[in-house]
């Protein structure tokens, strides 16, 4: 019998894509208001990630406004009050973050499963314990300058800060174009940087580059996380000629150059 013939089969991102754009923004300023608006403007789309233990500060966003404003964006923890957690014993790490997730999902009404550490602070016990708190990935400091996919959810470094040549590196990642690889573009920040160094022309001329682009997937992060780990549990046959999808939502795969979408619940040939 003659065996089958190899083929090629990618992990596409949603649409049979391969570049991702994702943003993330700390500590629930004012500011966070105007960036919101450009990111609207032109369907770029992020995470915020918020202090409920310091929503009475004047200079940020109060839990009344959390829903309306970030509608369409993430809303992910940053602790309940941006302690420096690697000094801190295990409980109280376990408290802060428990507590934020539960004050920010009383004012939504969803589940909140994201991080980022706070003064960029975290240990190797503090990865471990995040699973257990119902937290699935943790944004660190360090950037990359690169645009792979990060090798722990938990450890996950951006592409740049707002600051790190943000508009180079927004014409670098236009300009990937080989399919057999996924892409990722991970800018960080605070919104309050803007009128500190009076650069908010710097975002909105990248959202205004970078928006609207038939080939990048606008997504949060936690939605990059949760369409990855549906991906990884799609079965295929040896051959892989046929692909079962045990998800509810669709997986889209790129097989011998070609673009397939894979329906939840589906057995699909290939």
């Amino acid at each position: 019998m003659i065996p089958p013939a190899m083929r090629n089969v990618y992990t596409c991102f949603p649409g049979g894509k391969h570049k991702v754009l994702t943003m993330s923004y700390d500590d629930g300023r004012l500011e966070d208001r105007r960036l919101v608006s450009i990111f609207n403007k032109y369907g770029i789309r992020g995470t915020f990630n918020l202090n409920s233990g310091r929503t009475s500060d004047p200079q940020r966003v109060g839990p009344e406004e959390f829903k309306e404003l970030y509608a369409g964006h993430e809303i992910a923890c940053h602790t309940y009050t941006h302690p420096t957690i690697s000094r801190c014993p295990t409980e109280l790490v376990a408290r802060q973050v428990l507590r934020d997730r539960m004050e920010l999902e009383a004012v939504t009404g969803a589940p909140v499963r994201g991080l980022a550490y706070p003064n960029g602070s975290y240990s190797k016990e503090i990865m471990d314990l995040l699973p257990l708190l119902g937290i699935k990935y943790a944004r660190v400091v360090p950037t990359t300058g690169g645009f792979g996919m990060p090798e722990n959810y938990y450890e996950w470094r951006g592409t740049c800060h707002h600051n790190q040549n943000l508009l180079e590196r927004g014409r670098e990642f236009l300009a990937l174009y080989k399919t057999q690889y996924l892409y990722m573009m991970y800018v960080w920040g605070h919104s309050y940087e803007f009128p500190m160094y009076d650069n908010w022309s710097v975002m909105e001329d990248f959202c205004a580059m970078a928006g609207g682009r038939d080939d990048i997937w606008y997504a949060t992060n936690i939605e990059i996380v949760d369409y990855m780990e549906a991906a990884g549990r799609l079965q295929f046959t040896a051959a892989c000629d046929k692909v079962y999808n045990p998800n509810a939502s669709p997986v889209w795969l790129e097989v011998d150059g070609g673009k397939a979408e894979i329906p939840g619940g589906a057995l699909v040939t290939l």
